[in-house]
């Protein structure tokens, strides 16, 4: 097999470790803080696109908060990457898994970021490689559910979990049916697959409502109450025994939403709550200092900045620092005081991938 400089480091990498994932920081690449582009269907780096300036925007509806927070720079990916849709967190280290790159839509990275040393280290590969997949911890293992092995279509059913200890991925029962963009919450030791899209062609794919619950210890999958619109690209996030599921795309990002529900799993029913200001898909959020901060997404030739967080005491949203960079298709999860949010598209679509790493802090 012929491997290019950066597929020697990105495979050969993740089979060193697969012995001993503890052995990886000696081993990792090192910390930069530079960020490079590179086209889907073009190989090397290319300078910034115009077009994603043309794109970028910033303004949002919702009031400044007081303390608007700051960006910083942070250690690029090892290379450019998007759709990977999710990041996951495990202790300090976040976990990004499949995506575009290197000119392929079906890449079965596993790049995971040391927040505390600012380096990038390379794990076991995801066993099908895809696009849009769904990740989650649960009781201290990685789940990654579904996800598209064409771009953006074609979905999958295949469900694996992997091991940090042992750096090994195994597979568990499948989805009921095969989708991909599902959002994946673990709440209460269960697994939520929310949402998503389905279709083997552009023509024929669309968003969905189905709500699915995985048992680890049955390994079973379950229905729940169906999300009460169809949406894919969705952000969602638990919080006080309740499951936050905010903006997306119905169908296609020409018709994204803002609309922002709650579920409850002693009720197994959802409600509405205050929406999303800036309606959008294909967004990063995480959970800090008591709001979920919504970050990036795109829309009809908009690649959106905005940083806009929703209070969960008092359902209101205020603007923060928007993105250095605007992106979508990214990883944003929070580690300590900061939400890092890494690689993902700098123009709409998924025709440009980067390697830039940016990271928020309310200090």
């Amino acid at each position: 097999m012929n491997l290019n400089r950066r597929q020697a480091f990105a495979y050969g990498g993740a089979l060193a470790l697969s012995a001993n994932f503890s052995t990886s920081l000696a081993q990792s690449h090192a910390p930069h803080h530079s960020g490079a582009y590179e086209r889907l269907r073009e190989p090397g780096e290319v300078p910034r696109p115009p077009l994603a300036d043309q794109q970028a925007v910033f303004d949002s509806p919702a009031p400044m908060a007081t303390n608007p927070g700051r960006w910083i720079k942070r250690a690029a990916l090892p290379l450019p990457r998007s759709e990977m849709a999710w990041a996951a967190v495990m202790g300090a280290r976040m976990h990004l898994i499949g995506g575009y790159g290197e000119q392929r839509v079906d890449r079965p990275y596993h790049h995971v970021y040391d927040a505390p040393t600012d380096r990038w280290l390379i794990a076991k590969p995801l066993p099908l490689g895809a696009n849009h997949v769904g990740v989650t911890v649960l009781d201290g293992r990685l789940y990654a559910i579904g996800g598209f092995t064409e771009q953006n279509r074609k979905p999958h059913d295949q469900c694996f979990v992997y091991t940090e200890a042992e750096d090994s991925w195994q597979s568990i029962a499948p989805l009921p049916k095969a989708c991909g963009s599902v959002a994946c919450v673990a709440l209460d030791g269960m697994l939520h697959a929310i949402a998503g899209a389905v279709g083997d062609s552009f023509a024929t794919k669309h968003s969905i409502n189905w709500h699915w619950v995985y048992e680890p210890t049955s390994d079973r999958w379950q229905p729940r109450a169906p999300l009460p619109t169809a949406r894919d690209h969705v952000a969602a996030l638990p919080h006080g025994g309740l499951i936050h599921v905010i903006g997306g795309r119905v169908d296609s990002f020409l018709t994204n939403s803002n609309l922002h529900h709650v579920y409850d799993p002693q009720k197994d029913a959802w409600q509405p709550r205050n929406p999303l200001p800036t309606a959008r898909s294909g967004h990063g959020a995480a959970i800090l200092d008591g709001r979920i901060f919504v970050m990036g997404g795109e829309g009809s030739n908009r690649v959106f900045g905005q940083n806009e967080a929703y209070d969960l005491k008092t359902d209101s949203w205020q603007q923060f620092a928007p993105m250095m960079t605007p992106r979508h298709g990214l990883g944003a999860v929070a580690i300590g005081r900061s939400i890092y949010v890494a690689g993902g598209g700098a123009v709409m679509g998924g025709g440009i991938q980067t390697s830039i790493h940016e990271a928020f802090t309310l200090d």
